[in-house]
């Protein structure tokens, strides 16, 4: 048996960042590494250009994420203002290429995942440095806001984190379930889908697994890289 973190994500609109290139910015359909290792970051004020935190964070958890709602796609389509490419120039924030004169104007579209509900599960290297019981604890009363993959996709409904003990996966995850009557016509599905880290004890029967370029290497340079993760479709209980 082993401490595992549960909590649970709702909200209006969630992005899930997949591989980006040029103006489109696509969103995965269930939460990435990277998002989930960014929200217990933000819970514990760990800021972005603290590597070795970051660093430390990432190695130390494993974790799976029962999607219990798949929610509906939603793409963005905008125009952004950006500065021209030079040489020996770099950008970190936005407001640093905001003061550039002679904007560029550019066409941009986004992808959201809208009314779509997630369980997580997250399980603590002995020797972490956060106890499974201190993150609980830090996602109730967070250092930094949270939100779902993007600043623009607040949460909805209460995290309600608890630690529960449970030999794999599937008996963390069994220990939660969203009520109903929080997300009327939401939970409509019969089936869900189930995610977890390769290697990791999942406890589900896989049926398959796929690759996802989301293990945060650097969060100052936005480098990451890839990572496998089983699957398994469930049929709901009740």
């Amino acid at each position: 048996m082993a401490d595992y973190l549960v909590f649970q994500l709702y909200g209006p609109m969630a992005a899930w960042g997949d591989i980006a290139v040029g103006e489109y910015r696509p969103s995965f359909a269930h939460p990435s590494k990277s998002a989930i290792i960014g929200l217990l970051a933000a819970a514990l004020g760990i800021r972005r250009d603290e590597e070795e935190r970051q660093r430390s964070l990432t190695e130390a958890c494993s974790f799976a994420v029962r999607v219990d709602a798949m929610g509906s796609l939603l793409r963005d389509y905008h125009t952004a203002q950006v500065p021209s490419a030079k040489k020996g120039i770099t950008h970190y924030t936005r407001r640093s290429e905001l003061a550039v004169e002679n904007l560029n104007t550019i066409l941009s579209s986004r992808d959201y995942r809208c009314d779509a509900a997630y369980t997580i599960a997250i399980r603590l290297r002995k020797d972490a440095a956060y106890g499974a019981q201190m993150l609980s604890e830090k996602l109730r009363k967070p250092d930094f806001i949270l939100y779902l993959g993007r600043k623009s996709c607040p949460l909805a409904l209460p995290l309600q984190p608890k630690v529960v003990q449970a030999t794999n996966f599937k008996e963390a995850l069994e220990t939660v379930s969203f009520a109903n009557d929080a997300l009327p016509g939401v939970l409509t599905s019969s089936q869900v889908s189930v995610y977890w880290e390769n290697g990791a004890e999942g406890g589900y029967e896989s049926d398959h697994v796929v690759s996802r370029r989301d293990e945060p290497l650097s969060r100052k340079r936005w480098q990451f890289s890839e990572r496998r993760e089983n699957y398994a479709s469930i049929r709901k209980e009740g």
